[in-house]
Order: structure tokens, then C-alpha cells, then sequence
């Protein structure tokens, strides 16, 4: 049996093939920037409690240091 294509299906299956491998790169790529947003929220959030307990760390310090000189207890907190 002979099987011929005409050329409008061949080239339906070229555009077909086209659009299906378009579509898939564009998945992946939309999946790797996700990916990337999510990392990126991740690490600045970790960044941010960290920024927090340094914080609450000095104006403890402070306070502590502040219990025997009460002049400098203030100051702790606007660094």
C-alpha cells in the first residue's frame, strides 16, 4: 500500500509539530521561572527573620546593657 501525503497535510503536521514544541517550551520555561520567584521569596523571607532577630537581639542587648547604665538604653534600638 502506498501511503502519499499531500502537502497541505504535510504541512499541517509541521505546524502541529511547531506549536507542540512551542507549547512545551514555554511550560518548561514558565515552570523554571516559578520555580526561581518561589526560591527568590523564600531566601529574601529568610533574609527578613533574620533581620528581625538581629534586631530584637541588639535591643535585648541593649536593655541589658541599658539595666546598669540607663542613659544608653535608648539608643539601642535606632542603630
Amino acid at each position: 500500500m502506498n501511503d502519499h501525503l499531500s502537502k497541505s497535510e504535510i504541512t499541517k503536521d509541521s505546524l502541529q509539530a511547531a506549536a507542540e514544541a512551542a507549547a512545551t517550551t514555554v511550560g518548561e520555561v514558565t515552570t523554571i521561572i516559578t520555580a526561581a520567584v518561589r526560591d527568590v521569596a523564600g531566601v529574601l523571607g529568610g533574609f527578613a527573620t533574620e533581620v528581625f532577630e538581629i534586631r530584637d537581639s541588639a535591643r535585648r542587648a541593649g536593655a541589658e546593657h541599658g539595666a546598669g547604665d540607663a542613659g544608653d538604653a535608648g539608643d539601642a534600638g535606632d542603630a
